[in-house]
């Protein structure tokens, strides 16, 4: 059993940086894809960024050039920097994983979800 956990969320204002980490436990695998998404009530899950097993990253638009994914294969945690924050950035945000190698930006093809951090930008 695969288990995901978000930390580093909270509150910053418009211009800020946050960094958002996600622990995984249990069966993990190094080919697996990992990804961030966010979601506001009302609104479908937004795919923001993926990172495949051998470091390959994919970003929105919307957060191209503002948000960085990497992960640390030792630790089997998943960092996203978020700089320049806007207050449409605000959204829960979610670390998902992938028991396959592709990376799509789809939430529904990801396996595992954690329960989610909440980012408010003002």
């Amino acid at each position: 059993h695969v288990q995901l956990v978000e930390s580093g969320g909270g509150s910053v204002q418009a211009g800020g940086s946050l960094r958002l980490s996600c622990a995984a436990s249990g069966r993990t695998y190094s080919k697996w894809c990992m990804g961030w998404f966010r979601q506001v009530p009302g609104k479908e899950r937004e795919g923001l960024a993926t990172i495949d097993s051998d470091g390959a990253t994919s970003y929105a638009d919307s957060v191209k050039g503002r948000f960085t994914i990497s992960k640390d294969n030792a630790k089997v945690t998943l960092y996203l920097q978020m700089d320049n924050l806007k207050p449409e950035d605000t959204a829960k945000y979610y670390c998902a994983a992938r028991k396959n190698a592709n990376c799509p930006s789809a939430a529904g093809w990801y396996d595992y979800w954690g329960p989610g951090t909440q980012v408010t930008v003002s």
